[in-house]
């Protein structure tokens, strides 16, 4: 049974921040001391490594899920919580990881190439971090901010300069042990080849790898056979080289019909029409095959092919094969594009940028976007008043309401950001550092009672100032009653 696996879904999942904590300093003769509490921890991050020792990603194919290590929540004592582990995943060199609508998202290639696929979530801040000269002891602290979840594909794209195709039973296999040191399976029944294999050849200074692709048949851009699961593994190959069967006995198959059955199949496949080629004529070993090609060489040399006669079996041409491969793979490289280093770009933020915006939808429901704001509200405890008249003073001072106000948002209206949808009644005092009054994770501007303004208790008092029926000298007498 094969043990290949080059296309796997993954589930990711980065760690939580962990909460911080609020609390109050007390200690003998000093039982308010002020807040203590410390931040939370960072959540683990999920990263994708490439390991030169990993060549499959058929641990991928068992365990599909993958978590970072959650931040641990703060403690009293100003004790910030430990930050989570990340998760670091070893993919083979190639990898390429798309996202679930089929974006390309990042090519992993090199050794020690790293991404991190899911960022673990922020800490929430203690009450000693949130404390400020207007409020000193802050009742309440910041939520763990969640980590990042995705679900990715990843597909693995081998990383060779030399790409063998060809009919099954071709001896792609066998010149790949000819040529380097791999032993790959060798049979004589078709679709031996399960899987793609890798050989590395060193030829005086020069080293480079080549890998065959399980045999391909007509029909195989289509998904007959073997073919379409593996012609992935050849686009990056600097050179194809058509494996070439001359002793073959099946009926209707002569080399001249292989090639262009192995032609269509990578025009049907695409993105391959650039790359060099060369045909290599195999099995010369057997007469009747070295007649065959001798007598086929001049009308594929007429397509513009460069032929090659060998025999994987007493390596016969082989060396001839090797240097030409050599060569190929030199000129390739070298007309390679150096790669710049990488340039840090600074882009700051446009004056008028308030990182958000406000959109009204069909229900007229007012929706902000924005990074900031939402993972404010990630971070707020809503069973906390005074943890609610924070957030509502954060919004107002980056602008918030009077943005609503200007998209014509009405006291009453829904507002949704992130997750969270409430009616929005904007705050006289938002924005402006109130001081809380009353017990601690209480706030005045949340209350729902019916008490009334001091206007209204002023015109409530003259009104019951009456002059008495029973003063004769025509004094007035105030009755005065206390509100």
């Amino acid at each position: 049974m094969a043990t290949f696996v080059d296309r796997v879904v993954l589930h990711v999942q980065a760690g939580n921040g962990g909460h911080g904590c609020a609390s109050i300093k007390r200690e003998k003769f000093k039982p308010l001391g002020g807040p203590d509490g410390g931040n939370g921890g960072h959540g683990g991050n999920v990263i994708l490594k490439v390991d030169p020792q990993v060549h499959t990603l058929l641990d991928f194919h068992f365990k599909q899920h993958a978590k970072g290590g959650n931040g641990q929540p703060g403690q009293g004592s100003y004790r910030d919580g430990a930050n989570g582990t990340d998760l670091v995943l070893l993919v083979p060199d190639g990898t390429v990881v798309h996202s679930a609508t089929g974006e390309v998202l990042v090519d992993l290639v090199g050794n020690g190439t790293e991404f991190v696929i899911a960022e673990g979530g922020r800490g929430g801040r203690g009450n000693e971090s949130l404390a400020n000269s207007k409020r000193k002891a802050p009742g309440f602290a910041e939520l763990g901010e969640p980590g990042e979840a995705h679900e990715v594909v990843l597909e693995l794209k081998s990383v060779a300069d030399v790409g063998l195709v060809g009919y099954p039973s071709a001896g792609k296999s066998s010149l790949i042990a000819a040529l380097s040191a791999a032993r790959p399976k060798i049979a004589d029944y078709p679709f031996t080849t399960l899987v793609p294999n890798l050989g590395v050849i060193r030829i005086d200074d020069k080293t480079f790898t080549m890998a065959d692709v399980p045999g391909l048949i007509p029909g195989a851009a289509q998904g007959k056979g073997l073919g379409l699961e593996f012609l992935r593994h050849i686009e990056r190959t600097a050179v194809l080289a058509h494996v070439i069967d001359c002793a073959t006995l099946e009926p209707g198959r002569d080399p001249i019909s292989d090639i262009d059955a192995l032609e269509h199949e990578l025009a049907e496949y695409g993105g391959l029409a650039d790359k060099p080629r060369l045909v290599v004529l195999n099995k010369i070993d057997v007469p009747e095959a070295r007649e065959l090609a001798d007598l086929v060489r001049p009308e594929i040399e007429a397509r513009g092919l460069r032929v090659f006669e060998v025999s994987a079996a007493t390596r016969e041409g082989t060396k001839e094969l090797t240097y030409a491969l050599g060569s190929i793979v030199a000129e390739h490289w070298a007309s390679q594009v150096t790669p710049e280093p990488t340039r840090i770009i600074l882009r700051p933020k446009a004056v008028d940028d308030t990182g958000f915006k406000v959109e009204v939808e069909e229900d007229g429901t007012f929706v902000v976007i924005g990074q900031r704001v939402q993972r404010w509200v990630l971070q707020t405890n809503f069973n906390n008043d005074e943890a609610i008249g924070f957030l509502a003073d954060r919004l107002a001072r980056i602008g918030v309401e009077d943005a609503l106000v200007k998209a014509g948002a009405k006291p009453g209206a829904p507002v949704r950001i992130g997750t969270r949808e409430f009616d929005w009644e904007p705050t006289v005092y938002a924005g402006m550092d109130v001081s809380p009054v009353g017990h601690r994770g209480t706030d005045a501007r949340m209350e729902t009672t019916d008490r009334k303004r001091a206007s209204e208790r002023k015109e409530e008092r003259n009104q019951r100032r009456v002059r008495s029926e029973d003063d004769t000298d025509g004094d007035y007498i105030v009755e005065e009653y206390e509100v």
